[in-house]
């Protein structure tokens, strides 16, 4: 594996992610923008106007989930607690789990970057729905719980976090990209992740 800390092409995947996130949230929000404003005129009403809201608002969220997860960290940015709660209520609010974002104050937007990503991960093995809850411990390690019906984990892609590869035979998809991305980030900050998963619930954590 690349060494994180001096890889161009990983820099530049940040910045890539970070530019298509800033860029597509603006037309979003010119499209919620006339869409309150037809409203206001009373030209807006009906079943087809709520579900262009209910797309614009879930778009947006995902965009600033995404912009957060796979966007550019520098060491020296901080995320508010409110910006994180904010994003992580947004990203999960039409969704069949129910999150819960448990640190307290302001954090690094390393950390936060790497917090949203073991989210992403945790969702991808909850196909039926459930409850999240993620949090630093006292000693700064994070730990997240999931629990929910059904779990989806997948072993051979899962590997990854342990190895840093998946497993021979097991390609990655795009709707993967969360887990190569989490192990980078956790390397970033000198991270490992560890996952145990029972029958209806798992958990992840760093050290």
């Amino acid at each position: 594996m690349r060494d994180q800390k001096n890889d161009p092409v990983s820099g530049l995947a940040d910045l890539v992610a970070s530019r298509l996130c800033h860029d597509l949230v603006n037309p979003l929000g010119a499209i919620g923008n006339g869409v309150e404003l037809l409203e206001m005129t009373g030209k807006a009403d009906g079943p087809e106007v709520e579900l262009i809201r209910d797309a614009v608002r879930a778009g947006e969220a995902r965009i600033r989930m995404f912009r957060l997860a796979f966007g550019g960290a520098d060491p020296s940015q901080i995320t508010s607690l409110r910006e994180a709660t904010t994003v992580v209520d947004g990203y999960f609010k039409q969704s069949r789990i129910a999150a819960v974002w448990m640190a307290d104050g302001d954090r690094s937007r390393q950390e936060t970057k790497m917090a949203l990503l073991m989210l992403l991960c945790a969702e991808a093995a909850l196909p039926m729905g459930g409850s999240l809850r993620i949090g630093p411990d006292p000693s700064g390690n994070w730990q997240l719980e999931a629990t929910g019906p059904r779990l989806n984990i997948d072993e051979n892609l899962w590997e990854l976090l342990r190895s840093g590869a998946a497993r021979e035979g097991r390609v990655l998809r795009p709707s993967d990209a969360q887990f190569p991305v989490l192990l980078r980030a956790a390397q970033a900050l000198g991270s490992t992740v560890n996952y145990f998963a029972e029958a209806e619930s798992f958990r992840m954590s760093t050290s």
